[in-house]
Order: structure tokens, then C-alpha cells, then sequence
């Protein structure tokens, strides 16, 4: 399905088919306006993502005011990841785009949260509710930051009954 450019909106840019996973389960949330989400294809890695984003839809933006963006990566372990990302965000555009992902890969959950799609629409809840105990896990909360950031810009726009 695809977001209505002419109301506010989200994009997902997933790294990978795990990450799309994810982000297809927080779509599924039953309180999600699925006018308001689009989750694009998966760009094959996180740099693939970071020039995707720089080369496509910086420009995107630039000319829809309405639309944000979460690009969804792994963070590979690698404490510099966040910044390295947020580089090539234009400060015309920082309040619009977040940067989400698994400390290390997705796959590394634990079964016992259930399947990625599962964790995703239990993550969606949380943003719902201002919980965080999935978005505490060990492979998340380095997201603290970018997630009180975009709950505070896309929930009303996902959640419109919150």
C-alpha cells in the first residue's frame, strides 16, 4: 500500500528482508492509519540504504514538507553507525528523518519474542502505549534517542486515535 502524499506521511527504508520484516509487523498494528505508512523496498544493505536515501530521497523530500522517513539498518555493533548515517541528512531535514535498528542483526532476537513480524507489532505497541519493554532489549536500546525523536513526530501522524 502506498502512503497519500498529501497528508503526512511515513516512509520505511529497510536494509535488508529482516529489517522489512520488522517493519511489515509494526504496519500491521491494528491502530496504524495504513494511509499514513509505506514500507519500500529493501535496499541490500546499510550503506545502499545511506546513498539511496542521499542520491533519492533527500530530493523527495525536499519537495514534500509532509513526508519523514525511518531508515531501518543494522547497526552491526559498530557504535558509529548512527553518525555516520545522519551525515548525509540535510539540517533542513534532520526533524524528519530517523535512523532505527537492531544492535546487531534482527535475526539475532530471541525466538522466545516470536517471529520478526511479531517483534514489529509489538514494537508498534509500544510506541502506541509510551511503553519500552521490547524497545529495552538488549539489541534496542540504543534507539532511545532517535525513538523519543520520531514518537514525538510520527505518532500522531500513525497512531491519529492516540
Amino acid at each position: 500500500m502506498s502512503a497519500s502524499k498529501y497528508r503526512p506521511h511515513v516512509l520505511i527504508l529497510p536494509e535488508d528482508d529482516a529489517n522489512g520484516q520488522l517493519a511489515t509487523g509494526f504496519s500491521l498494528h491494528e491502530s496504524i492509519d495504513l494511509r499514513a505508512i509505506q514500507i519500500l523496498p529493501e535496499a541490500g544493505g546499510w550503506l545502499k540504504v545511506r546513498a539511496l536515501f542521499s542520491e533519492v530521497h533527500i530530493a523527495e523530500m525536499l519537495r514534500n514538507p509532509l513526508r519523514n522517513m525511518v531508515l531501518l539498518v543494522d547497526f552491526d555493533g559498530e557504535p558509529d553507525r548512527l553518525d555516520s548515517m545522519k551525515k548525509v541528512i540535510p539540517d533542513s531535514l534532520i526533524e524528519r528523518v530517523f535512523i532505527l535498528g537492531v544492535w546487531l542483526e534482527p535475526e539475532d532476537f530471541p525466538k522466545r519474542l516470536g517471529s520478526l513480524e511479531q517483534i514489529g507489532k509489538q514494537l508498534a505497541s509500544e510506541c502506541q502505549d509510551n511503553t519500552r519493554n521490547v524497545w529495552n532489549h538488549e539489541l534496542l536500546q540504543h534507539n532511545s534517542n532517535e525513538l523519543d525523536r520520531m514518537n514525538a513526530t510520527i505518532k500522531p501522524i500513525l497512531f491519529p486515535s492516540t
